[in-house]
């Protein structure tokens, strides 16, 4: 409808070979569109907020070149937020300090985050031990709460435009346990099975340490089942929270009454691209 070309912004979707356990567009819908940043780095490799930014800046300016509109999409606030606005300039972290806080286990870190700054907690994904240890290493490095670190991104987005797509909350779960069902009809079980060098970043997919932990026999089907769909609603609330705290974009209410297109194609003129291109 308006020329664009999709760059994936999910931090698991950029991995190969978890398709089904990360949602991955279905290769004839990328076909139709062109698709950028999904399934690009391998099982073993890192990724983080710098590089993805780096990622998706070259791809934006690769598409804008042929005349198309960029078109970001996915669930990861915070590379988002690094492409939009940049990441804060942080001193480096103390290597003593990092090997210090890296031997924590991840409920001691919590604890010692919360002590030395009791809003951070809050402020990120706190079951999250990379996320924790990563706050920890700001506050005590800087010597500032987490928030002061992250003052550098209040300002405006660079010239993005957006829109936040809502739905309601109980139609909403309905849906992440029926996609969770659908994951499992269509074979995740056994695409984790075949992932076993799986790096740190890939491995931390909602849904890979709960199959993981049913292959080796130590949780049932249904419990893995409902320990993924209860993971997936945590996180989706946390999107939703950031995407109202740390965007101010246009919210567009999505029904299963109401195909998206409607809602969505009405919203177009917010953003001032023309329609229909």
């Amino acid at each position: 409808m308006i020329g664009g070309e999709i760059i994936g912004a999910d931090a698991f979707q950029i991995y190969s070979g978890l398709p089904i356990l990360t949602a991955q567009p279905a290769p004839e819908l990328m076909r139709r569109i062109p698709h950028h940043l999904i399934g690009i780095l391998g099982l073993h490799e890192t990724c983080n907020a710098a590089r993805f930014a780096e990622l998706a800046h070259r791809c934006i300016r690769e598409i804008q070149s042929r005349g198309k509109v960029p078109v970001l999409t996915g669930g990861t606030g915070l590379y988002l937020k690094a492409l939009t606005h940049g990441l804060a300039d942080l001193p480096p972290v103390d290597s003593g300090l990092r090997e210090k806080i890296s031997l924590m286990v991840p409920a001691d870190a919590l604890a010692r985050l919360a002590v030395a700054d009791a809003d951070a907690p809050g402020q990120i994904d706190a079951l999250n031990p990379v996320r924790v240890r990563r706050a920890l290493e700001i506050v005590l490095s800087t010597g500032k709460p987490l928030a002061a670190s992250r003052a550098d991104w209040k300002s405006e987005g660079n010239g993005f435009r957006g829109l936040v797509l809502e739905r309601d909350r109980e139609e909403l779960w309905k849906r992440i346990e029926k996609n969770v069902g659908e994951m499992f009809d269509a074979g995740v079980v056994e695409e984790v099975r075949r992932a076993p060098d799986a790096g740190p970043g890939a491995a931390r997919a909602i849904g890979f340490r709960e199959i993981r932990e049913m292959i080796a026999g130590r949780l049932e089907a249904d419990a893995c089942q409902s320990a993924i769909v209860a993971a997936t609603r945590r996180y989706a609330k946390r999107q939703l929270t950031w995407c109202r705290h740390q965007f101010n974009f246009p919210v567009i209410p999505l029904t299963a009454t109401s195909p998206p297109v409607s809602p969505i194609a009405s919203a177009i003129p917010l953003l001032g691209i023309p329609f229909g291109a």
